[in-house]
């Protein structure tokens, strides 16, 4: 049976205040979503504004820890809608939308789905099995709408490093078998939070973790309504108020597939947590590929191959053709 859950969401839709100028080459001029369509400035710089800025419930469909389950995002509409695409990303101030998908403590590997429809949060699955962690995740664990970490991207501050994304077996109808990886979000505030929740945050750090070769972000961060947000604005300060923290978050990341017989993940920048400019430059530029991955699928059409619904291809098909 499905269960509704209301979770207020009443931000601004602007993705950014500031339009920033693109770093790499880019022919972006408009990016579509429902039946609006966003005009991008003409010299190189972008910004984007959410469709959805509803009040956003969320519907679990099947039961937890079996093949079925899904956890759905509807607006107040009751439409489906997107966590990846149709959430806000920034909220200004600094203040940014992190969706949850694995509560701390737990150790379910629970991630949003971003090749199937709407791209719910659901178990992952490896060989037909639901997948665990070996040992709990001791922080909330999710991600950052709106972004996308592009495979294509060596990034040179990293040992050269290329975007998250893998291959992932799906039914021969379905466009090319790729997985598309927003950034991920450790939030290390004090409250287990729920499946689907949608907190305030302020990023605080990053961590370079690399994944047999390919750079997998791991963005520190605190919601704004924990008793400790107000002390902590940047890394040397998570050190000060949760000592040993970027430690552990590093080590469990490094570890967590020692136990499957697999090599210890590595970690550029030095093996430490860069600041929180740092991690904001990391957030602008996978929003960027965010943008222009949704650009470039709204123009070949292979929309369906990362959660974009009915009523985006529509609109996206009705303007570019």
């Amino acid at each position: 049976m499905a269960a509704a859950k209301a979770i207020s969401q009443t931000t601004s839709c602007l993705l950014s205040k500031t339009p920033f100028a693109l770093k790499h080459k880019s022919h972006i001029t408009n990016l579509c979503f429902g039946t609006k369509r966003v005009a991008f400035p003409s010299k190189r710089l972008f910004s984007c504004r959410a469709i959805y800025n509803p009040q956003v419930q969320i519907t679990e469909e099947g039961q937890p820890e079996t093949l079925d389950y899904r956890v759905f995002f509807v607006n107040n509409s009751g439409k489906k809608v997107s966590p990846w695409h149709d959430i806000p990303l920034q909220l200004g101030d600094g203040v940014f939308n992190f969706v949850v998908e694995i509560p701390k403590e737990s150790s379910a590997k629970m991630e949003v789905a971003t090749d199937e429809l709407y791209t719910p949060i659901k178990q992952d699955i490896k060989k037909g099995k639901l997948r665990y962690y070996p040992y709990n995740i001791n922080w909330n664990y999710g991600l950052f709408p709106q972004t996308w970490e592009d495979p294509s991207f060596a990034n040179s501050e990293v040992e050269g490093a290329f975007g998250d994304n893998d291959p992932v077996e799906m039914p021969i109808h379905n466009p090319p078998p790729l997985l598309y990886f927003s950034v991920d979000v450790v939030e290390i505030g004090e409250r287990r939070r729920k499946i689907g929740e949608i907190l305030k945050v302020k990023p605080l750090g990053a961590l370079a973790m690399i994944d047999e070769g390919e750079l997998d972000w791991k963005i520190v961060a605190i919601s704004l309504d924990d008793p400790k947000a107000a002390l902590v604005n940047d890394v040397d300060d998570v050190e000060k108020h949760f000592p040993g923290t970027l430690t552990a978050i590093r080590d469990w990341f490094r570890d967590y597939k020692i136990p499957d017989g697999k090599p210890a993940n590595k970690f550029g920048l030095g093996n430490k947590a860069a600041d929180k400019d740092y991690a904001l430059k990391v957030i602008t530029e996978t929003n960027e590929s965010w943008a222009k991955l949704v650009k470039s699928s709204a123009t070949s059409l292979p929309l369906l191959s990362f959660g974009l619904s009915i009523d985006h291809v529509a609109a996206c098909i009705m303007y570019y053709m």
